[in-house]
């Protein structure tokens, strides 16, 4: 099976100016793929493929020597990053979806260089060697397993990092389980298990707001173009990451334990970027805060490699609906406590969990 080993690297002064120069090089070779692909429909009507554009490439490197410097891998895997853009632009086209054409990319929107064949990169006992860089400095916290293929490095707000894709990666071995669980997402409480666990929500965007507000506004003050603006602008990337990374951290940690307690596993179908646009601007940030759709997505992933069944059910009518009678009353979402008329008093989640763990199970049977 496939694995990304992500890894903090820590590149030297002329390490790092050079692989800053490869970004701006790589940025200005994406940009120019879609510029020509663009304009050679306009004109001609003539599409532009990927081996087109890759076979250009010793042109350019002759025209523009400093192209000579960068990794040719490092460059075709640029025009590849351009050719599923486009691929995925006209697949959205044929099924109706919001098309979303390939944009340009401004400076601080490009930010990472693959390397895709193990050649071009190895790991050593302390140190990341990428071609036409060197040795890096890399912090091994964890060992690589199975065979690499690819090693993006990715400059982020916190540093530099090195993604690592392998290939036959061992299997991780989960302890045994026969329990089942249902999972209602929700606010008050991150999820409420058919158990009658309630997981607090962490909040961690919310608890930071302050500070990111309160630096948003020293960057608006800062003159365009200065150095304070960098460095204001910096410390606000700081801010928001350590709040993305803090909920990563959460949610992987709750994923593992859920996985590795049982072996059937319903939640909600939520699509919460629906949500959020038909909700108020407040209840939109704690519903973009809970990041529903990235737990569920690692959860579905650890499901799949631990060999556990996960479901999907519909969301409508899960905490109107009883859970011991099955009658059906709309709530408003006020009503925190589920009364149902046959005497059954149970919390609103806590009855949504059982229901979506009733209707697991049922789809697990028809699946069978």
């Amino acid at each position: 099976m496939y694995r990304t080993f992500k890894y903090r690297i820590y590149p030297n002064r002329v390490q790092e100016v050079e692989l800053l120069l490869w970004l701006d090089l790589c940025r200005s070779l994406h940009n120019s793929a879609i510029a020509e692909r663009g304009d050679a429909w306009k004109k001609e009507k003539r599409p532009v493929k990927f081996k087109d554009q890759s076979a250009g490439l010793p042109g350019l490197k002759k025209s523009r020597t400093e192209y000579g410097r960068v990794n040719a891998q490092v460059l075709q895997q640029v025009l590849h990053r351009v050719d599923l853009a486009f691929k995925a632009f006209f697949r959205r086209v044929k099924t109706g979806e919001k098309p979303g054409y390939p944009r340009f990319k401004p400076e601080d929107r490009y930010s990472s260089l693959t390397w895709p064949q193990d050649e071009g990169f190895r790991v050593k006992d302390r140190t990341l060697w990428l071609s036409k860089i060197g040795d890096v400095k890399i912090k091994l916290h964890r060992p690589v397993k199975g065979r690499p293929k690819t090693c993006t490095v990715k400059r982020a707000a916190s540093g530099w990092y090195a993604c690592i894709l392998c290939d036959d990666v061992p299997v991780r071995v989960y302890p045994k389980a026969t329990a089942e669980v249902g999972i209602d997402m929700g606010l008050t409480s991150y999820a409420t298990l058919s158990t009658g666990e309630h997981i607090d929500n962490p909040r961690w965007y919310r608890k930071s707001e302050e500070r990111i507000a309160e630096s948003q506004r020293n960057l608006a003050r800062k003159k365009k173009g200065s150095k304070r603006r960098q460095k204001a602008k910096r410390k606000l990337a700081r801010l928001c990451a350590k709040a993305a990374g803090q909920r990563r951290d959460f949610q992987h940690k709750l994923a593992h334990r859920l996985v590795s307690e049982n072996a059937l596993i319903a939640v909600e179908d939520l699509e919460p970027g629906k949500m959020a646009q038909k909700s108020p601007t407040s209840l939109s940030k704690s519903i973009g805060d809970a990041a529903w759709g990235l737990f569920l997505m690692i959860l579905a992933c650890k499901a799949e490699e631990a060999g556990r069944r996960f479901s999907r059910v519909p969301a409508p009518g899960t905490s109107s609906t009883c859970s011991r009678c099955g009658a059906y009353r709309k709530k408003t979402l006020a009503e925190r406590v589920h009364a149902c008329d046959c005497g059954f008093v149970l919390d609103r989640d806590h009855n949504a969990a059982l229901n979506i763990l009733r209707l697991g199970r049922s789809r697990q049977v028809c699946s069978a």
